[in-house]
C-alpha cells in the first residue's frame, strides 16, 4: 500500500467555473469570481474587507506595506513558522525578534512576549499552527498595551475559531492560505482580510500595483493612475474560479477532515495514555479545523526511525518546520537567545498523510504501522 502525504481534493465544479470565466472573456484577475469570492468570505466570515492574492506570503507581504514597517522597526513572530512569516517584514527592513512555542501547542506562548517589546517594536505576528488558535486575548492586551500592531498568519486556520471568532477576524490583518496541502485549495493562492477600516482604501490601491484602478473601474473616479507603492498581487480569474468552487463545498470538506482528524485521535490515543506519544491539544477557547494531524515522539532518534519506519511501508508521513531562528540565513542575525519548545517541536513533530479522499483502511493500515513501530 503507497499513501501519499497530500492529495488535493477536487470537488467537481472547479473545470466547469473555469470554462465560464474563458467564456466571459475575462480571465485576468478582479473579475466575476473573484468578487463571488470576495463576498463569501465577507458574509460567511465577517471580514470587514478580503482581496485574494496569489499566495498567502503576497497577503503577509502587502500587511507588511500597510503597516508602513521600515528598516529599524521591530518585528516579534515565532520562530516555528515558515519562512513567508518572516521574509515579509524582513524584505521591508524589520529586524526580527523570534519567540518560542508554548508547552503545550507549537503556537507563540503569549505570556513570554513582553520582555521582548522595546521602543522599536512595530507589530506582533503570531501562527495559528494546525488551525488552532493562539490566546488572542492576552496577544490583544500587549498590542493593545503598547499600541502594537497584530497580524495574524492563519494560513492553516480558515473555518477555525478563538471563543466563536473566525480566526483572521481579530487582528488588524489576517492572511490565508489556498495552497493544495490547506482545507480550501486553487492550486496556488491566498487572501488578506483587512480588519480596520482605516487600512481598506489603501489596501485596494497597494493589491492594484500601487494604482486606484478598483476605484476606477467602480466609476468612482475618471481615470486612474500611479498614487502609491504595491506590486501584482491579485490571482488570475481562472484561480478565483477554482477557489469558489471549493468555497461551495466549504461545509462537506470541513465535516470529512474533521471525521479524518478525529479517527488518528480515537486509535491513537492508547499511545498518548501509555506516555509514548504526544497527541494535539485543543484549549477550550479554540477550535479544531482539521487543517492537519501531528503528534509528537520523545525524542528526535525516534521521530526519525519512526519516520522511516513509515515510508519503508508505503506511509508518506513528514516533519514540519525548522527553527528559523537557527537557519542558514538567519541564525548569525539572531540575538542568541535560546527557543527550547522551538526545538523540541522541530526534532519531534510528526505529520500524518492528510486529504479528503482518504479512506478509512488506509488510515486502519497507518495507525497499525504505527503501533507496530512502538511495540
Amino acid at each position: 500500500m503507497q499513501i501519499p502525504f497530500n492529495k488535493p481534493y477536487i470537488c467537481g465544479k472547479e473545470a466547469q467555473h473555469i470554462a465560464h470565466t474563458a467564456y466571459l472573456g475575462k480571465i485576468s484577475g478582479n473579475g466575476e469570481f473573484t468578487g463571488r469570492c470576495h463576498e463569501f468570505f465577507e458574509k460567511h466570515f465577517g471580514f470587514r474587507k478580503v482581496l485574494l492574492t496569489t499566495s498567502c506570503t503576497d497577503a503577509l507581504e502587502m500587511a507588511a506595506l500597510l503597516l508602513k514597517i521600515q528598516e529599524g522597526d521591530e518585528v516579534i513572530l515565532p520562530s516555528y513558522t515558515f519562512v513567508s512569516t518572516a521574509i515579509a517584514f524582513y524584505l521591508r527592513g524589520a529586524k526580527l525578534l523570534f519567540a518560542d512555542c508554548g508547552d503545550k501547542t507549537p503556537n507563540i506562548d503569549a505570556d513570554k512576549l513582553e520582555s521582548l517589546i522595546t521602543d522599536k517594536t512595530k507589530a506582533i505576528v503570531v501562527v495559528h499552527y494546525a488551525g488552532i488558535a493562539c490566546d488572542m486575548d492576552k496577544l490583544k492586551t500587549l498590542a493593545d498595551k503598547y499600541d502594537l500592531f497584530l497580524v495574524e498568519d492563519a494560513a492553516h486556520a480558515i473555518d477555525s475559531y478563538y471563543k466563536g471568532k473566525p480566526l483572521g477576524s481579530i487582528g488588524h490583518f489576517g492572511a490565508f492560505s489556498f495552497h493544495e496541502t490547506k482545507n480550501i485549495i486553487s492550486g496556488e493562492g491566498g487572501m488578506l482580510a483587512i480588519n480596520e477600516k482605516c487600512f481598506v482604501d489603501r489596501a485596494e490601491i497597494i493589491w492594484e500595483k500601487g494604482t486606484n484602478r478598483a476605484a476606477f473601474f467602480r466609476g468612482e473616479i475618471d481615470k486612474y493612475d500611479w498614487v502609491d507603492i504595491g506590486s501584482s498581487f491579485l490571482p488570475s480569474e481562472m484561480t478565483a474560479a477554482f477557489l469558489f468552487a471549493q468555497l461551495e463545498d466549504l461545509k462537506q470538506i470541513q465535516e470529512k477532515r474533521k471525521s479524518i482528524w478525529q479517527y488518528y485521535y480515537d486509535n491513537l490515543k492508547p499511545l498518548e495514555d501509555k506516555g509514548i506519544i504526544q497527541l494535539p491539544f485543543i484549549p477550550e477557547y479554540a477550535t479544531n479545523n482539521a487543517n492537519m494531524f501531528y503528534f509528537l515522539t520523545q525524542n528526535n532518534s525516534v521521530r526519525n526511525k519512526l519516520l522511516k519506519f513509515l515510508n519503508k511501508k508505503g506511509i508518506q508521513a513528514v516533519f514540519h518546520y525548522l527553527p528559523l531562528h537557527l537557519s542558514e540565513f538567519y541564525k548569525n542575525k539572531h540575538d542568541g537567545r535560546e527557543l527550547p519548545n522551538t526545538v523540541r517541536y522541530s526534532e519531534t513533530l510528526i505529520r500524518l498523510p492528510f486529504y479528503y479522499e482518504l479512506q478509512t483502511d488506509q488510515m486502519e493500515y497507518i495507525c497499525k504501522k504505527i503501533r507496530e513501530f512502538f511495540n
